[in-house]
């Protein structure tokens, strides 16, 4: 079955599906069709940031179509080998809207109304 993946490398966020039978190398060959960086520079880690093996499945990662679903993707870290050593594991926080503004809070009733 399918499953749903965000994979997230600084301030880099890849969407990709596969099959739930897919291997981490196999993965890691369909990001190097996006990011053309191969399979052995690149370092995969589950949600809680243990390194992926590339011999094993999806599934054996708890990556399923039960929790890896199109509106709730499983996340991903990505790492990549530069200048011949392996970056750091880093996932940059989303940025946050702007905070209201004042004329737009604490507003009752509709359109607007001041109660």
């Amino acid at each position: 079955m399918d499953v749903f993946m965000m994979i997230r490398r600084k301030k880099t966020t890849i969407f990709t599906d596969a099959k739930d039978t897919t291997t981490v190398l196999e993965l890691k060959k369909m990001i190097e069709g996006i990011l053309k960086v191969a399979p052995k520079d690149q370092r995969v880690y589950n949600k809680d940031n243990t390194l992926m093996d590339d011999d094993k499945q999806l599934s054996e990662y708890g990556i399923t179509m039960l929790t890896a679903k199109a509106q709730q993707p499983a996340v991903l870290g990505l790492a990549l080998r530069i200048d011949h050593e392996f970056e750091p594991l880093e996932m940059c926080p989303y940025s946050q809207p702007p905070d209201l503004p004042e004329v737009m809070k604490n507003q009752d009733g509709a359109n607007g109304e001041q109660a």
